[in-house]
């Protein structure tokens, strides 16, 4: 039998049980029951001796450990024993110390009273002295002697303020106060005497040494002798300019400026001597005056407000006012202040001109009246739109360069800074408010009275011409810019409380959308050229064709129109990101176009459906040169162009894939639209049926039966409910007819093909209407992919796009009805921030052309 291993004994979960089921785990185990106990014993016994040897070790240690302690604590005892001992006589040398030293400090304190005594006594001797001396020199009027001494009392008289208690100090304070009182009396009288008998040049030495005496009296002495000065100057003026109606009217604000030029001439030639340099008396002599002419104003401008005839306060008087004030506080601002001359009326004024002394001293009185400024230039913008809309787009005689813009344009924006210009100088709180609403109000009219007009009414039914259509694209990007930099400026002066209310945004949007409308122009002008080639394809027999062959002949002529009209009209686009707006929105176009000739060359066979797809390859391919036809040879087409390229006309795939496949067997072809198209709707199939000929209801009726069967089961649940290039398409009923027509793919230029001569006139009506009936109707490629949404939104009305379309603008006359008008406005400016969104991330720092590159 083993022994039993001590480990498992050892163990802080020890099991006997375990153990014992462990050892005797068989009954022949059973015969070494009498062994196994004694060894048990014997382990036991060993435990109890090793535990006896424990306790004894743990005893010993205990003992040792008291021993310890104490002896720690009787030497801990010994040291603040010692402790005690120091402090004790530290405390007997410090007292030893301080008995000896008491002496010397008494002995100090003596010496330091009696030197403040000493000092005390000198300096009451001194101001005794220096009093009695001071009053000797004022009766006498010796000013000079007096001023440097009258200094010196006021400096020893301080020194006693904490002496007050001293019954003669304070006697003797009291005795300077009124002697102040008095030389301060004195010299005013003296003043008052010598102006009104006029002796000021005989005794112009006496008064400048009186003033060295106010100086040294203190600023409250100044103050009063420079206020009598200015009221005392004044008096004459506020007599005549008040007290006549005739002299004080706005007629004579002349009169007033040039009396007080006089009076300055008369102060630089007879006072300036007088008063010392520092107290600038002809400073506050020309503030005094400012304020009492800005007084007079207030109320004679009220008085005219409330005129008995009910006439208002005449406009250009106010204005020749306005500039005679801003001219007298300029001249004041240069005689005054070393800061630069302010600007005049008539030119701009710099943001971070500093702020003028006499900056509004005067012309503050005016601000409540500058509405009726405002009024007057309201009145003068309503004059020029009508004008600028008779002008031509250039002169005559100017050449055309391809970053002309139109003339009334700089014209109109110069007349707003002229007219900010002079806001700003006088106010830039409400008024300035008010007249940045004024500005938007004229701004909305340019750009849809005047540059809309150009672009849409006035050209006639062709369109403008590209040069035409180049200069409104120009002129709307230098307005747009132009617009956010007036913006800027007018919140660069106004005050923080109206910097909120001043928004031109709305306006920038809308000469973007016109800049988008300019580019759908020019590519209105592409898309009539390429009319011979389209013609061309609708000529061809699509439902005859036997085999397929390399590109139709129509496909050569097509690209080498648009090559040749693109190539010419990109030259003239001088900013990188209207180039690139151009190119997007003429592939748009002429897919949307393509979708449209084959709508009319129905019945397409499949073979022809096949050709057509390989043509829109070849179409494919020549499109991505477009933006690259001025570049150098072999120069890459930048890849966010090509990808551009791809999707735009991957549309054409589902439907050409749909229609080659054939009617026989009938399950092959309503799983071709179900894997292509991929829409449950029934119109939209039917529409496939006619691209293909099948027109008659014999014919169509298995057909939709099982188009319907197919669109009900769970595996087509997904399916879109319209499909956003068929849904847009409007095609007759008529069997067998070559007509049809497509609408609402994301470019109203594409003209109702019914008939299959192209109809220019349609043209300004349709970009009319593309500008009143919002951002989805005009199809910009600013929009991306919004030309399929709106699609598919067209569709999901019922509503045919062309349909819903507004009347002409024509209609409205000049102005144009004020809801048809007021509709067109707003879609501009829809339309110009999508515009300015999608240009703005390829065009203005160029981030899109970069990454493509």
């Amino acid at each position: 039998m083993s022994a039993v291993p001590s480990s498992s004994l050892d163990s802080a979960n020890y099991d006997p049980v375990s153990h014992l089921n462990s050892i005797f785990s068989h009954p022949s185990t059973l015969t070494s029951v009498a062994a196994t106990a004694a060894h048990l014993h014997t382990y036991q016994d060993d435990l109890d001796a090793d535990i006896a040897a424990l306790v004894a070790d743990q005893s010993a240690s205990d003992t040792e450990s008291v021993a310890r302690i104490q002896s720690a604590k009787a030497e801990l005892s010994e040291l603040f024993a010692r402790i005690e001992g120091v402090r004790s006589r530290a405390m007997q040398t410090e007292e030893a110390i301080t008995a000896m030293t008491a002496d010397i400090k008494r002995l100090d304190g003596t010496k330091r009273n009696l030197t403040q005594s000493m000092t005390a006594l000198k300096r009451l001797q001194m101001l005794t002295t220096a009093y009695e001396q001071l009053r000797g020199l004022a009766r006498s009027r010796q000013y000079r002697d007096c001023a440097q001494l009258l200094q010196a009392v006021i400096q020893l008289v301080a020194h006693f303020k904490s002496y007050r208690s001293v019954e003669q100090i304070a006697a003797l304070s009291r005795n300077v106060s009124e002697l102040q009182r008095e030389l301060l009396e004195q010299v005013c009288e003296d003043f008052e005497v010598c102006f009104a008998k006029g002796e000021v040049s005989a005794r112009r030495g006496v008064l400048s040494e009186a003033c060295g005496v106010m100086d040294a009296l203190g600023e409250h002495a100044r103050a009063r002798l420079v206020n009598w000065y200015c009221n005392t100057q004044l008096r004459e003026y506020r007599h005549i300019f008040r007290g006549s109606d005739e002299a004080g009217s706005l007629d004579n604000i002349s009169r007033r400026y040039s009396w007080f030029n006089r009076m300055l001439k008369t102060y630089d030639s007879e006072h300036a001597a007088i008063f010392p340099h520092h107290w600038r008396v002809n400073e506050q002599l020309a503030n005094a005056f400012c304020e009492s002419t800005r007084e007079d104003y207030k109320s004679i401008l009220q008085r005219s407000m409330r005129r008995a005839d009910g006439q208002t306060l005449d406009v250009n008087l106010l204005l020749s006012c306005l500039q005679e004030t801003l001219d007298f506080e300029n001249s004041l601002e240069r005689r005054f202040t070393t800061n630069e001359s302010r600007s005049s009326i008539d030119t701009m004024m710099s943001k971070d001109e500093n702020k003028m002394t006499f900056g509004q001293a005067i012309s503050e009185a005016f601000e409540p009246y500058m509405s009726l400024w405002v009024d007057s230039q309201d009145k003068q913008l309503a004059t020029l739109i009508p004008k600028y809309r008779q002008q031509p787009l250039r002169n005559a005689d100017e050449d055309f360069t391809a970053q002309l813009v139109i003339p009334s344009s700089t014209e109109l924006f110069h007349f707003y800074r002229v007219n900010l210009a002079q806001c700003a100088k006088l106010s830039t709180g409400s008024r300035l408010l008010e007249l940045s609403k004024t500005f938007a109000k004229y701004l909305d009219q340019y750009s849809q009275q005047v540059l809309f007009y150009f672009l849409s009414e006035r050209p006639g039914p062709q369109g403008p011409s590209v040069e035409d259509a180049i200069l409104i694209l120009n002129t709307a990007d230098y307005c747009y810019i132009t617009c956010n930099q007036l913006e800027e400026k007018i919140k660069g002066r106004i005050d923080e409380e109206h910097k909120s209310a001043v928004d031109l945004q709305s306006q920038a949007d809308a000469f973007m959308g016109i800049a988008s409308a300019a580019v759908r122009a020019l590519v209105r002008k592409v898309e009539i050229d390429c009319e011979p080639a389209w013609r061309e394809m609708r000529a061809t027999p699509w439902s005859k064709l036997e085999s397929v062959g390399d590109q139709s002949t129509y496909v050569a002529e097509l690209l080498r129109r648009v090559k040749e009209r693109t190539a010419e009209i990109s030259k003239l686009l001088h900013k990188q990101q209207y180039a690139r707006a151009f190119c997007d929105n003429l592939v748009d176009g002429l897919v949307n176009s393509y979708i449209a000739n084959i709508v009319q060359c129905r019945p397409v066979s499949e073979v022809g459906a096949e050709q057509m797809l390989l043509d829109s390859y070849v179409l494919k391919k020549g499109f991505t040169e477009l933006a690259t036809l001025n570049e150098e040879p072999g120069t890459q087409p930048p890849a966010g162009f090509v990808k551009r390229v791809n999707i735009t006309t991957a549309k054409l795939d589902p439907l050409l894939k749909t229609l080659q496949v054939r009617p026989s067997p009938s399950e092959a072809l309503v799983q071709a639209y179900l894997i292509h198209i991929a829409d449950r709707s029934d119109t939209n199939f039917r529409k496939i049926l006619d691209l293909k000929g099948i027109t008659r209801k014999a014919e169509q009726g298995p057909l939709i039966d099982l188009f319907l069967a197919h669109r009900a089961s769970p595996a087509h649940a997904g399916l879109a409910q319209n499909s956003p290039l068929l849904t847009p398409l409007q095609i007759s009923s008529t069997s067998g007819a070559a007509g049809g027509s497509i609408s609402g793919l994301g470019s109203t230029s594409t003209p109702s093909l019914g008939s299959r001569a192209f109809d220019a006139s349609s043209f300004g009506s349709a970009l009319i209407n593309a500008a009143r009936d919002g951002v989805d109707r005009f199809g910009s490629p600013a929009l991306g992919a919004s030309a399929n949404a709106s699609s598919s939104s067209g569709g999901a009305s019922g509503v045919p796009a062309a349909q819903a379309a507004s009347p002409p603008l024509a209609q409205h006359g000049d102005g144009g009805a004020a809801h048809g008008s007021t509709n067109l406005n707003e879609n501009l400016r829809n339309i110009g921030k999508f515009f300015r969104r999608d240009v703005g991330t390829f065009g203005r720092f160029g981030r899109r052309e970069e990454e493509s590159k």
